[in-house]
């Protein structure tokens, strides 16, 4: 097993109400949640999962998720921490394409750039319900050209270098680096889980579970295209953490962001 550092990058915090984090349970209110995107480094290979919100997106389209983020809470300031560049990294792996997971993409061009098969054109071609979703669609001159949204097209920016390699099912992208394919919340939707020489694995949930009482309770957020497969995910989550004795991390839980080391900081 090679060794690999895990850096969690702080990408700010977004607000929706707790029907919308606990499908139909709740309770109502507002819910403060983290957004971080996943920095996985072996020697000079260095692969980046999601990249978080674009601030003057959401103020644009989706206001009322009040989101906060500093300068440094940008990708190219959380990767300033590191003393890096978005050029030092060559892989970019979007878990899915809702907005809050693919904002800093206009920073990699250069990269390649993996995703579900199904998911670009999804975003293409959304269900009603996840127009708002898959509302920030500069990540793929494809999408914006589908959707009539070129206006959203970044500088620089063309079909080629916005091309994504499709993938299905589970993939090893880097040693001990498994993307696990957990569908329900979106039609490709990935969680990823890391294994190291020296420590347990990490298991990122991402959106199959926004926090530790989403998976406990089996109760998903209210953005999905299919809850019964999002329940199948679930579980397979759990079981997967408990055959690989694994520490998980959730995605949107403020309560256990608290305690998650952040970049400068990371996992080996």
């Amino acid at each position: 097993m090679p060794d690999t550092k895990v850096y969690l990058l702080d990408g700010g915090s977004l607000v929706i109400d707790g029907y919308h984090v606990y499908w139909n349970k709740g309770p109502a209110g507002e819910v403060r949640f983290p957004v971080y995107s996943i920095l996985v480094e072996q020697g000079d290979t260095r692969m980046l999962v999601d990249t978080g919100f674009d601030y003057d997106h959401v103020m644009r389209v989706l206001p009322f998720e009040k989101p906060m983020q500093t300068k440094e809470q940008t990708i190219p300031g959380a990767l300033a921490k590191l003393g890096l560049t978005p050029k030092d990294v060559g892989i970019v792996f979007n878990s899915h394409f809702h907005f809050d997971h693919c904002g800093g993409n206009r920073f990699f061009l250069h990269a390649k750039k993996f995703c579900h098969r199904l998911e670009v054109p999804q975003a293409c071609n959304p269900e009603v319900f996840e127009h708002l979703g898959y509302s920030d669609l500069a990540f793929s001159v494809e999408a914006c050209e589908a959707r009539g949204m070129t206006d959203q097209i970044p500088e620089g920016a063309t079909r080629e270098n916005t091309r994504f390699e499709g993938v299905d099912g589970d993939v090893e992208i880097l040693p001990g680096v498994h993307m696990i394919f957990t569908p329900g919340h979106s039609i490709g939707h990935y969680s990823m889980l890391v294994k190291f020489a020296r420590r347990r694995p990490m298991l990122f949930t991402i959106d199959c579970a926004y926090t530790q009482k989403s998976l406990e309770t089996l109760c998903q957020a209210g953005f999905h295209i299919d809850p019964v497969a999002g329940v199948r995910s679930m579980r397979r989550i759990r079981a997967l953490a408990e055959e690989h004795d694994a520490e998980l991390f959730y995605s949107h839980d403020m309560a256990n962001w608290q305690g998650y080391r952040k970049a400068p900081e990371f996992y080996a």
